[in-house]
């Protein structure tokens, strides 16, 4: 947990182990027996394979998990479509 912290901020990781606290399936952790956080719903799978070379950007808001895209691309893709539909009113 202190590498996590470390890498990606303690506020970050200690939000995200509160909500899974909470019951929101965001975090999980299973050591030596014990458990805690929220398993995620029978069946759902999470493919961490898709986001080894995510890179924790200033102000990314996740959703660029398993879009096989890079934060930065997709916040500018996201950005040329609310252009694009401004353009078009």
């Amino acid at each position: 947990m202190n590498a996590l912290r470390d890498a990606f901020g303690a506020q970050e990781i200690n939000a995200i182990v509160r909500r899974g606290r909470a019951g929101e399936p965001v975090f999980f952790a299973c050591e030596n027996g014990m458990e805690f956080g929220t398993r995620l719903p029978t069946g759902r799978t999470w493919n961490a394979a898709a986001v080894g070379d995510r890179h924790f950007c200033k102000g990314c808001d996740g959703s660029c998990v398993e879009s096989g895209l890079r934060c930065s691309e997709h916040r500018a893709r996201a950005i040329r479509q609310v252009a694009d539909e401004s353009d078009s009113d």
